[in-house]
């Protein structure tokens, strides 16, 4: 069987355990509600009312494609498109082809961020090859302007950062909501990880200081795991109705 992601490549390793995957989308929540095209997280309501649903239903297409075979894969990609076509066709508009890259280029982002600040720094090849397994994803939904390897996207990364991000009235109820659902404590530590993954500006658009007072607590959580205490941890930190899918995230890789 051919799959769409080599059984012993990184990305199986940075998408197979739930930590990784969490702060993956932790960092992507802050930089998605600063996006210019967030208000189509709002046409269909989705998003505001239930984060922490949309999370796991993003994160269950994502695992899809990672760890299924090429055809499964492209089948779970091709149903990613129809659903966004059928939004679009909805609200009688198009999402702009910008915005479709700018979430690939955030799991990129977010995948190599936050297995870096969890295990190790990654090799030039580790990267680029988690850049290819997106890009081949963006190549299947039919994008375009997408570049052809790590070092290219990196500038295109850099000129979406600066001209895609605004902070708007957007951006101040996507975080009520984050707050609303994750109660004041859970809450603080949603922003201290993203304090620890977002690049600069989107540390500038939204406010935040440069203490990082969860930086010495992440060396604690990594012994935590040498002693299998990290489970109880999350448990913990994470909301008690979504335990179930919080331990799903992790996959024996190998």
């Amino acid at each position: 069987m051919e799959y769409f992601v080599k059984q012993n490549s990184v990305v199986r390793k940075i998408w197979g355990k739930s930590d990784t995957v969490l702060f993956i989308f932790a960092g992507a929540a802050a930089e998605f509600a600063l996006n210019k095209a967030v208000d189509w997280l709002y046409f269909t309501g989705k998003l505001p009312s239930d984060p922490l649903g949309r999370l796991f239903s993003t994160v269950s297409y994502a695992r899809k494609i990672v760890f299924s075979s090429t055809e499964e894969a492209n089948q779970a990609i091709d149903i990613m498109r129809q659903i966004h076509s059928t939004v679009e066709q909805n609200r009688g508009t198009s999402i702009p082809d910008w915005a479709y890259r700018d979430v690939l280029f955030m799991l990129i982002h977010y995948s190599i961020a936050s297995y870096e600040l969890l295990e190790k720094r990654l090799s030039n090849d580790e990267k680029e090859e988690i850049y290819n397994v997106f890009y081949r994803v963006g190549i299947r939904m039919g994008l375009t302007g997408l570049p052809s390897n790590y070092l290219e996207w990196l500038l295109v990364r850099e000129n979406h950062l600066n001209e895609d991000l605004k902070r708007s009235k957007y951006t101040a109820d996507l975080f009520k909501q984050y707050k609303k659902h994750l109660g004041n404590i859970r809450f603080k530590m949603l922003i201290e990880s993203q304090k620890l993954l977002v690049p600069n500006r989107v540390k500038r658009l939204l406010h935040f200081n440069d203490f990082y007072w969860l930086k010495p607590m992440i060396s604690v959580y990594k012994m935590s795991r040498l002693i299998k205490m990290d489970k109880s941890i999350k448990n913990l930190l994470l909301p008690y109705d979504y335990k179930t899918q919080i331990n799903e995230l992790d996959i024996r890789v190998g």
